[in-house]
């Protein structure tokens, strides 16, 4: 996957928006970071996620931490590993858990 392909199927959700976060492209939910795309030497997406130990421990190369991420709810994903289908489930669930409850109801009454 490529970034772009990313930030299109995001945006498709209740006000996702393309932003910065540390001076890196990212995704923002009501102005709330759900992710961005890491810049250093491994390039990998940073998410938000509420299955960070399940993704890590499934053997997928996709799918990564480091100590830096350590107590952090996020998941590191090598784009050019990852599955599209996943990694849309992987945003879904990223927009619920930085989403504030009233963005939540638009899509979720």
């Amino acid at each position: 996957m490529k970034w772009e392909e990313v930030v299109a199927l995001a945006t498709e959700l209740p006000e996702v928006e393309e932003s910065t976060s540390y001076g890196t492209p990212a995704l923002k939910v009501a102005g709330k970071l759900m992710g961005r795309l890491r810049t250093d030497s491994d390039g990998s997406f940073a998410l938000k996620t509420s299955d960070k130990e399940a993704l890590v421990a499934g053997g997928d190369p996709a799918y990564f931490t480091t100590p830096h991420y350590d107590g952090y709810n996020y998941i590191l994903i090598n784009l050019d590993l990852a599955d599209a289908d996943e990694v849309a489930e992987l945003i879904d669930d990223a927009w619920h858990i930085a989403a504030p409850a009233k963005v939540r109801k638009q899509r979720d009454p």
